[in-house]
């Protein structure tokens, strides 16, 4: 902390758990109190058990994380390409042509997500790309959602990357695809990490735009958490949020051990 007396520390830790503990740690732990008990009929709950992490861990719920998992990594993957892409060639461009393009890209971020939803439900449900229906559609709509915190990550690098390594390659005769690959992109990588990461946990949470498209054999878990949770079964509901947390935070940590070996490199 940037704080240099020791009063100060510990007023600054304070305060920190006083906004910590009621806003985030509270809430989770709530969630894991319920997902192994049967009844909360007072202050605190009984009837401990794990037979709702067993019917999370298993049938509709199992293949529901299925589909979550793998529509997270297309559209991160996606949006990583397209993201990196679209930051690389707004540096290139003049300062009106750049921030044009930053206020496209952050666009989807500015409207609820249920309006992108709408938007790519009335645009692909007919020629000349009619897959509304399929998975594709909720892959795309997750891909439109995450691209903007993927372009501001990795546009955000790119102005802080020193001209002078670049310049240094193109001295010596690179071509600038060479320069691309091999000077800006592994500078970059960090932060193309941390841009992945970012976008696969916003897609594996992401509910509204999903409820209006996906189809019935392609159901991710929060819509899972939903219908559990819409029915009554609040502990079951519990159950499954804490398997796609658990879930999120293994990936999330697999892609920190990428970036810190990265960055040794």
């Amino acid at each position: 902390m940037l704080v240099h007396s020791r009063k100060g520390r510990w007023a600054g830790w304070a305060v920190f758990a006083v906004l910590f503990v009621p806003l985030f740690a509270l809430p989770l732990a709530v969630i894991a109190a319920a997902s192994f008990s049967t009844n909360w009929s007072g202050a605190f709950p009984s009837g401990p058990t794990v037979a709702h992490y067993e019917a999370a861990t298993r049938g509709e719920s199992l293949a529901a994380l299925g589909v979550s998992l793998q529509t997270a990594l297309a559209a991160s993957a996606i949006a990583l390409v397209v993201g990196t892409w679209a930051a690389l060639s707004a540096a290139a461009l003049g300062r009106r042509l750049g921030k044009l393009l930053d206020a496209l890209f952050v666009l989807p971020v500015a409207v609820p997500s249920v309006v992108v939803g709408l938007a790519v439900l009335v645009a692909f449900s007919r020629d000349p790309f009619p897959i509304n229906g399929t998975r594709w559609i909720v892959i795309l709509a997750h891909t439109v959602l995450v691209t903007a915190f993927a372009y501001q990550s990795v546009s955000a690098a790119v102005t802080r990357l020193d001209p002078a390594y670049e310049q240094a390659a193109a001295s010596l005769g690179a071509r600038p695809a060479y320069v691309l690959w091999r000077v800006k992109l592994p500078l970059l990588l960090p932060s193309l990490n941390a841009a992945a990461g970012l976008c696969f946990a916003l897609s594996m949470g992401e509910l509204s735009a999903t409820m209006m498209l996906y189809p019935p054999d392609w159901m991710p878990l929060p819509v899972q958490i939903f219908a559990a949770t819409d029915r009554g079964s609040l502990f079951t509901g519990s159950a499954i949020a804490v398997v796609l947390m658990a879930t999120t935070l293994l990936v999330l940590l697999a892609v920190s051990r990428v970036r810190t070996k990265a960055a040794y490199r």
